[in-house]
């Protein structure tokens, strides 16, 4: 089966995401020139399944021609799980690179991340599930689920700003992700209770 990348919007809806044609590199695609590209995308597009669209192959584009990305990950912590490497951060640069290893066994909360965000799997499998807000009365923070999906090898999931999912390592190997996020939007960002219908920000 074909590598596959999926747009998730702040509904739960899994949907394939329509990609922008982009030329293959003519020479080795590096982490420089892959930023500059995102920084020029961001500047002219505001739309963010846009965004989404023209970022995701040049993702694939950068992870095929620079190998070594695949191996900047850290082992899992073995007390939380899971580590975060950051590839790139800079103050006041419009996105956040980063790798992102999971220890089989663990999950994620039940999280949005307030800003657009894409995620190329690269080891092992990963099962994202999903969630809408279905707000009442007397629970505002209420969820419905929406579904799930597992992503393999090659995989490439995208979310809109108030996209809910969660995380889990799918059989007997870390999960190694490249993950890239936008602006977080900290206020909008939230980490959900299902069993008690609850939220709280973080």
């Amino acid at each position: 089966m074909a590598d596959q990348t999926w747009l998730i919007t702040d509904e739960g809806e899994q949907r394939p995401l329509a990609l922008e044609t982009v030329a293959e590199p003519q020479q080795v695609y590096r982490l420089y020139r892959f930023l500059t590209e995102l920084e020029d995308i961001l500047a002219a597009e505001t739309d963010d399944v846009a965004r989404l669209a023209a970022i995701a192959p040049r993702v694939r584009k950068l992870l095929v021609s620079s190998y070594w990305l695949q191996m900047e990950y850290q082992e899992p912590d073995p007390k939380t799980g899971w580590s975060v490497k950051f590839l790139y951060r800079e103050h006041q640069f419009p996105l956040t690179v980063q790798m992102v290893a999971w220890q089989p066994g663990t999950c994620s909360t039940i999280h949005n991340h307030a800003t657009w965000g894409l995620v190329a799997l690269i080891g092992g499998q990963e099962k994202n599930r999903f969630w809408r807000r279905s707000p009442t009365p007397d629970h505002p923070h209420r969820l419905e689920p929406t579904g799930e999906r597992v992503l393999a090898p090659g995989d490439i999931i995208t979310f809109t700003p108030g996209a809910i999912h969660q995380v889990e390592p799918w059989g007997e190997e870390p999960t190694i992700s490249f993950n890239l996020y936008g602006v977080t939007q900290r206020d909008q960002r939230y980490q959900y209770d299902v069993a008690n219908q609850t939220a709280r920000q973080f």
